[in-house]
């Protein structure tokens, strides 16, 4: 099987609210809209809200977003009134990271990778 693309598609009982958290919070840009849905820019992925499509609970889903710095992430977000869920924080892998709900309470764990870290690293 060859994948030539893929997008994660976010289901809500609110696609307005949740259409405005990405793209007015979070800032995303938007790839495309359609009746019924928004396609946005998502680092090298897409995130689609498709409001055509019934809702579940999101609680179980999570997204983890790559960011340059985490820190002006989370001042963004506190300047928004985005509760933080859990603080910025260097893991035991080494990424920094940080937890924050969307409005139907998805997970988004936002992550700032170290310069010395193996991600960043050109192994060849």
């Amino acid at each position: 099987m060859e994948i030539l693309t893929s997008r994660t598609l976010l289901t809500s009982t609110d696609p307005q609210a949740l259409t405005a958290f990405y793209r007015d919070v979070l800032g995303l840009a938007i790839a495309r809209e359609y009746p019924g849905g928004t396609v946005f820019h998502a680092g090298a992925g897409l995130i689609e809200i498709p409001a055509h499509m019934p809702a579940h609970d999101g609680t179980g889903d999570v997204l983890w977003l790559q960011v340059r710095d985490v820190a002006a992430a989370r001042d963004d977000l506190v300047g928004a009134d985005v509760p933080i869920v859990a603080e910025p924080e260097t893991k035991p892998w080494g990424l920094i990271e940080m937890t924050v709900h969307d409005p139907d309470g998805r997970s988004l764990i936002l992550v700032q990778i170290p310069a010395d870290h193996p991600l960043r690293r050109d192994l060849r």
